[in-house]
Formats: structure tokens, sequence, C-alpha cells
């Protein structure tokens, strides 16, 4: 579901898929080849939230905060993430399950462990893997990780783009 609040409709560009199961709300501005798969929330009753180019929001994943959130390009949220952050830079991973709480900054190329918990207002440096609860920064990525963003990102661009081109087929069910 799309819907206004306030007056407010999400801007969402045209090549991008938000299937008829997720709730987009108010404020959002959702860029270029974007998607947002069932189950997910992006409610910006808060603040404007702004979704890049090429970024994907996967199954049942909440994105909110209590001020504005910038999340980059081409970006991986996974599955049943919590993403409160203030800003989650360009070709970040966020993997299933993970947690990043109010005024959290990830830097681009970096990735977030899955079940990873980021304490309110940490700064993660770019290129940085952070893993845990709490989560620290374990190291910097290596090249497999942003092979394995990359992956991801392509193939939620790829899915994106057959579900966009599907159409809403409810009205020609059987």
């Amino acid at each position: 579901m799309i819907r206004s609040l306030d007056g407010i409709w999400p801007k969402i560009h045209p090549t991008a898929f938000i299937s008829e199961a997720a709730y987009v709300v108010g404020d959002v501005e959702i860029g270029e080849g974007s998607s947002v798969w069932p189950g997910a929330v992006v409610r910006a009753d808060m603040g404007k939230i702004t979704i890049g180019k090429f970024t994907c929001v996967q199954d049942n994943s909440v994105v909110h905060g209590d001020d504005d959130v910038a999340v980059g390009d081409n970006v991986v949220i996974g599955h049943r993430v919590l993403c409160h952050a203030k800003t989650v830079g360009d070709r970040a991973l966020l993997g299933n399950g993970s947690t990043l709480n109010d005024g959290v900054v990830i830097g681009d190329d970096s990735v977030v462990a899955s079940g990873t918990v980021v304490l309110d207002n940490m700064e993660i440096a770019a290129r940085s893997i952070v893993v845990g609860i709490p989560g620290r920064v374990r190291g910097e990525i290596q090249e497999r990780h942003v092979e394995l963003t990359k992956y991801y990102c392509d193939i939620y661009i790829h899915k994106a783009q057959r579900y966009k081109k599907q159409g809403n087929l409810e009205s020609e069910r059987p």
C-alpha cells in the first residue's frame, strides 16, 4: 500500500518496484530501479526518508526514523532488518535480522552482519565490517564482501524488473 500522510505522497521513481504487500507512507522518496518487497514498511512520519537508486528493502524489513533517514545507492537491506539509522552509505549490506538504532551512520561499502545490533548514534567508517550484539567493527571489508554486496544488489535489480514487468495480475487470476 502506498499512501499519503498529512497530504504528502511518497515520490517513487517509475522504474522502482513496490510490492502491493509493502507499506510506504508519507515523505518518502524512492530512486530509480529500487525495490520494496512484501511485508516491508517504509514509514516517514517523523522526517523524510530517502532511498537511493538500485537499493532493495527486502521482505519484512522496516525503514523508519525519529528524524530524516538517508539510504544510499546500491544498498542491500536484507530480510527482517530494522533500520532506524540516520544514514546508510552507498553499497552497504545490512544482513538479515540486523538492527540499526537511532542516529546510526553506516559508511559507504560497509557490511553489517546478520543479527548484528548497532547501538544508538554509532558511526561506522566506510569499508567496515560490523558484527555482534552489540555491534562492533571487526575490521575492514575484503573484496569478497564487495562482490557479495554487488551480487545481491544485482539479483534484486533483476527481480524488481521481472516483477515490475508483470504488473498487478490480481485482476487476471482465474
